[in-house]
């Protein structure tokens, strides 16, 4: 038990030292910003703010933000002080300084997923229009926007202040049919649940493959990979749905990863437009969409024995009918295509955008090999053993024969010899 007096001695000395760690702290922080201000002072960049020190990539993954610091550091803020949204309490809203960058800069990132946009409070909008350039074969085209701003936080607690605020404005727009990773999504071909724009049903969207065009048998993947140029038949049906609704299929492609966004992707068709291996069978007429193509192998896995890739469909629910003002008109004539505007009526309800995604397709390299239990083998191994095998015993027959033939006439002359000497002529 201490005095009153030696616990109020210990408590002050507590609290002073408490008092000198924070002092520390400040006097550290007061350094690190001091010396960015020095890596600053002189250069080009150390001036007030401008739009053009922002620079916005719109990645297939995520939104990459880039500004200049020396700006930043000219106005009294720093890289702490900046948030996307102003939400400054949020870490994963924050950027990270990178000096080694001539000039310095401050580094944002995030996902384009609708959580990720979300999190930040980030906006996304949903525009939609006709199809044109790449897309014109579509009777429309929704793209998504994603905007938002880099704002700073006034150091400030008085009453006022002589900073001036930084905000910087950002946005990216992307095809809806090539944006996927902020639409529903399901993977390794497990179902996936999918309701209209009002909510008014709720589906069950899943995806099969089969290797038969009546669509009866499921394909069986071998262990050592199907060969290349073996049809496989996909097919996207919908379940829990009325007559009232049918299945359409915006766009299928494959990659070599199991999410649906890579940079290495083939596309098995987008619209009219189809791999030249790819045929369609039913889409937007029936509560299932079907096509089948071609087993291939991505140039990149031409080194490996076993490729493995996925196969990937954008796809809508549709009033039946509406579902033939979506439909593209695929004939041989560009010029005859025709494209509908959508009127706005109950008759043309559409369902938001899902991607469902197939399990692996393993494909074997191409050159005769197969893969067994006890590694890779030759196909021709065993022609080439059975030939090599006959070949040998023909020559061993011949040696054998010829070994016996001049076994025998030895045999013979010895005799002959001896029947002289036994004998001699008179």
């Amino acid at each position: 038990m201490c005095t009153s007096n030696s616990c109020h001695q210990l408590f002050f000395s507590s609290s002073l030292k408490t008092m000198w760690l924070a002092l520390l702290l400040y006097q550290f922080a007061t350094l690190l910003l001091v010396q960015a201000q020095n890596a600053c002072v002189g250069h080009p960049t150390f001036r007030s703010p401008a739009n053009s020190d922002i620079e916005v990539f719109c990645g297939s993954q995520t939104v990459d933000l880039q500004i200049l610091l020396c700006p930043i550091y000219f106005n009294g803020y720093n890289e702490s002080l900046l948030a996307l949204n102003s939400e400054h309490s949020k870490h994963q809203c924050k950027g990270a300084a990178d000096w080694t960058a001539d000039p310095p800069i401050v580094k944002f990132s995030f996902s384009i997923s609708e959580e990720a946009i979300i999190a930040c409070s980030s906006t996304l909008t949903v525009s939609q229009e006709m199809g044109t350039g790449q897309f014109a074969d579509f009777s429309n085209i929704q793209h998504i926007n994603i905007s938002g701003m880099i704002c700073s936080k006034d150091p400030t607690t008085g009453a006022i202040t002589y900073h001036q605020e930084v905000m910087y404005r950002f946005s990216c727009r992307y095809p809806l049919q090539y944006m996927v990773n902020n639409t529903q999504m399901s993977v390794a071909g497990t179902n996936l649940a999918v309701k209209d724009k009002n909510g008014s049903f709720i589906s069950t969207l899943s995806i099969g493959l089969y290797s038969d065009n009546s669509y009866s048998s499921s394909l069986n993947i071998p262990q050592g990979g199907l060969e290349l140029k073996t049809r496989i038949f996909v097919e996207v049906k919908a379940s829990n749905l009325t007559n009232r609704f049918n299945v359409l299929l915006d766009r299928c492609y494959a990659t070599t990863s199991l999410l649906p966004i890579n940079t290495t992707f083939h596309d098995l068709f987008v619209g009219c437009n189809r791999d030249g291996q790819t045929v369609m069978g039913v889409n937007g007429e029936q509560q299932k969409a079907r096509f089948s193509f071609e087993a291939f192998r991505f140039v990149q896995s031409a080194d490996v024995t076993l490729s493995t890739y996925y196969v990937h469909c954008a796809t809508r629910l549709c009033v039946n009918t509406f579902c033939p003002t979506l439909i593209q008109n695929c004939t041989t004539d560009t010029n005859s295509r025709k494209r509908r505007s959508i009127s706005n009526n109950q008759d043309t309800t559409v369902s938001d955008m899902a991607t469902v995604s197939s399990g692996p397709i393993t494909i074997r390299l191409d050159n005769g090999y197969l893969v067994a239990s006890g590694g890779v083998q030759q196909t021709d191994m065993n022609c080439t053993v059975v030939a090599v095998s006959v070949v040998a015993a023909i020559v061993g027959a011949i040696c054998i024969a010829l070994v016996a033939f001049i076994i025998y006439q030895m045999h013979n002359s010895r005799l002959a010899f001896n029947k002289a000497v036994l004998y001699p002529q008179e």
